[in-house]
């Protein structure tokens, strides 16, 4: 392992601007590809990644129970278009990968423009943009469009084709991982499903590449590090249902994404609300960003609802800039290069470095004689002669001695007892020296 402090690149400002340009890069190169829950652009996507950084790629067959859900088939586009009674392609999958509902099943037919209508899907209040449409569980068939192309379509028959196939093939995931000095995991999370959306997907995607890279430069990490890349929900159940025993050893995570978008940063909690992460992440935002939103868990939103199902119950948040369907742009042909701002991506890359930073040094440690108070003074960590109140110093090492059950951190402890997290540290080391505190089994830190 490298010996350069924790995720020190991220934290100099001329290498981070050197990772942007690699994530700019990564981004401009992946955002054309249609991807999808399953296909040749989730592999497209991955093996491009694979430039970057080492990934371990899993293909795991359809028709796989993995919980309540089974794998689905595989869906492969090749071309669909409509074309005019000229023969003129008036909506073309070409053009944009945002142009076929996602999933659509083949067909080649001719139909009037009243009998099309019913697969035509527009944006009346945003004429000039392409919604996203998918049908991945229930078979059917359609076209994504601007309402001025539709309005524009004359009455008559049109040549509908799309070459499409669904079949048993495999579902797409990958993972970087980079051991620490610990096998607990801290998991960091992003989907890879979606076609052409530069904010809500390609953000995320660039974000975790810079993210193990600067992890492979790192050193002095305790934890163990789990990057991965999956479809949105099948993905995230699949990984989940493969992976029960390791599910044990997360500690903590991160689900990311919209994280280029002029938007402010927002932190949404974990089901567990203030778990370590939760403390740690909503403090990080809120002192990084004046506009900063944090948000109570919901149900709803992307793979942080699997990694928060009563049954798994990790904590695991979610870190973006705008949230899910926050901003006018998501899940249309908007949310494209021009979308995206620089600063804002580099702010989140920051704001992910430094809640992981805060989290490594969140140290945990356990009262050694934690039956009643142990005796400080005969210690020389009380002072000799009574008061009213303790000192400043003295209530810390009564609130380490109280919270150091191996579940509590020092953040935790600072952030409940008002106390300033250095003190908290100086009063840690003197009880430690004393015999009185000893570093949680298993673990140093959470």
């Amino acid at each position: 392992m490298s010996t350069e402090p924790f995720l020190s690149s991220l934290f100099d400002a001329r290498q981070r601007e050197a990772a942007l340009d690699t994530m700019s890069r990564l981004i401009e190169d992946i955002y054309p590809y249609c991807r999808s829950i399953t296909g040749p652009g989730v592999r497209q996507t991955l093996s491009r990644v694979q430039q970057d950084i080492a990934l371990e790629v899993h293909e795991v067959p359809s028709g796989t129970p993995v919980f309540d859900w089974t794998v689905p088939d595989e869906w492969t586009i090749n071309e669909a278009w409509i074309a005019n009674s000229h023969g003129k392609r008036v909506v073309d999958f070409a053009d944009h990968s945002l142009h076929v509902v996602g999933y659509s099943e083949p067909i080649h037919a001719r139909m009037r423009l009243d009998a099309l209508r019913a697969h035509l899907h527009t944006l009346p209040d945003r004429p000039d943009w392409i919604p996203y449409r998918t049908s991945y569980y229930r078979r059917t068939w359609g076209f994504c469009l601007t309402h001025r192309q539709l309005e524009a379509l004359p009455d008559g028959e049109y040549d509908v084709r799309i070459d499409s196939r669904i079949e048993p093939g495999s579902l797409t995931y990958a993972e970087h991982f980079v051991p620490g000095a610990t096998r607990e995991e801290i998991l960091i999370s992003t989907h890879i499903c979606h076609p052409s959306l530069a904010n809500d997907n390609c953000t995320g995607i660039a974000t975790l590449a810079a993210l193990a890279s600067a992890l492979g430069q790192s050193g002095g990490h305790h934890f163990s590090y789990r990057l991965l890349f999956a479809p949105g929900t099948i993905g995230a159940i699949t990984w989940l249902a493969r992976n029960e025993a390791a599910v044990a050893r997360i500690v903590g995570g991160l689900v990311i994404g919209l994280l280029g978008d002029p938007g402010s940063l927002t932190y949404k909690r974990s089901r567990q609300g203030d778990s370590a992460m939760d403390r740690i992440a909503s403090d990080t935002l809120l002192q990084l960003d004046p506009h900063a939103r944090v948000e109570h868990f919901s149900p709803y939103g992307y793979d942080e609802r699997q990694y928060c199902s009563p049954g798994i119950d990790l904590a695991v948040g979610r870190l973006t800039r705008s949230a899910n369907e926050a901003y006018a742009e998501y899940h249309t042909s908007a949310d494209n290069l021009s979308l995206l701002r620089r600063e804002a991506l580099g702010q989140s890359l920051l704001a992910l470095a430094t809640i992981l930073r805060r989290f490594e040094a969140n140290t945990r440690y356990v009262n050694r004689i934690p039956k009643c108070e142990p005796r400080l003074g005969k210690r020389g960590l009380f002072r000799s002669v009574g008061g009213r109140n303790p000192g400043e110093l003295e209530y810390a090492y009564l609130w380490l001695l109280n919270q150091s059950d191996g579940r509590h951190g020092i953040r935790d402890i600072a952030a409940v007892s008002g106390l300033p997290v250095d003190l908290i540290e100086a009063a840690a080391a003197s009880l430690v020296e004393a015999g009185l505190l000893a570093p949680a089994e298993g673990s140093e830190q959470q």
